[in-house]
């Protein structure tokens, strides 16, 4: 009866394994989040083309402001912006990308080609009414809950990297 047991759990196992390996296999970009103490606070797997959003809630309006990056070639670029208004602190910078409305009297900043030194962002996390969080397809994760008012290092590298350590 054990043997009968174990052998059913083990096809079952085998059955999953394939699928995890797989899902595991398509992250072709690492993004870390880590604070000054070297503490990793998030490890997600980001798809080729390494797109994801930093998005936080203005401190003044309080309403939502996306930046988006995505990885070209070995790079990490800041890719496009995305505000209700351009409130105190924020606006388009002539050459830096195309201003579009977003067909919601909010504006677009498109095709913004930055590139990220060293493909690492330092952050000041914001309280939860600031809500910094990285969104990465449909999986959002709140900095803010994890640590609010502390800097953090944000780095991309390739999947599987271990890198070098915060300075």
């Amino acid at each position: 009866m054990v043997c009968r047991v174990c052998c059913l759990l083990a096809s079952l196992l085998w059955g999953l394994w394939p699928t995890a390996v797989g899902a595991q296999s398509k992250a072709v970009w690492q993004l870390s989040v880590s604070d000054t103490s070297q503490t990793s606070l998030v490890q997600l797997g980001l798809p080729e083309g390494g797109r994801w959003c930093l998005i936080w809630n203005h401190s003044v309006q309080g309403f939502p402001v996306t930046d988006c990056f995505r990885m070209e070639a070995d790079q990490l670029i800041l890719d496009s912006s995305h505000t209700p208004d351009f409130a105190a602190g924020l606006g388009h910078t002539r050459g830096r990308g195309t201003l579009t409305s977003d067909d919601d009297h909010g504006y677009r900043i498109v095709d913004m080609q930055v590139p990220i030194p060293n493909n690492r962002l330092s952050l000041r996390v914001g309280a939860l009414s600031v809500n910094h969080r990285i969104e990465v397809d449909s999986r959002v994760v709140s900095l803010s809950r994890l640590a609010a008012d502390k800097l953090v290092e944000i780095r991309v590298r390739p999947a599987g990297d271990k890198g070098s350590t915060l300075q």
